[in-house]
């Protein structure tokens, strides 16, 4: 599946069993509590925290998935192509740092 057929994928549930978009802001703050919910299972999985019995069966990728879901919701509502935003950040990152991170000590 392309970024682009996720975008569409998702519009097309939202118009069949969402009613509407939430509104931006809801969006946002859904979003900020599905990275919340990810941090929450790489701190216990990678970290030094335990799991608690409400941790546990949680699904690493599923949270990423929630994460990625509401992501593509607020670029379908401000009419941003990922697709696109993502190849351009990519060409940023390579034109600004194609050097700094193999000249970086702390990498090698």
């Amino acid at each position: 599946m392309t970024i682009q057929q996720a975008q569409e994928q998702v519009d097309q549930w939202i118009k069949t069993y969402g009613v509407r978009y939430f509104s931006e802001l809801t969006n946002m703050t859904i979003l900020t509590e599905e990275v919340g919910e990810l941090a929450r299972i790489m701190a216990r999985t990678y970290g030094d925290q335990s799991f608690k019995k409400s941790d546990l069966g949680k699904d690493l990728g599923d949270e990423m998935a929630d994460v990625l879901w509401v992501l593509i919701c607020l670029a379908n509502q401000t009419g941003i192509d990922l697709t696109e935003a993502f190849e351009k950040n990519l060409a940023k990152k390579t034109d600004r740092d194609k050097d700094r991170h193999k000249q970086n000590t702390k990498l090698q």
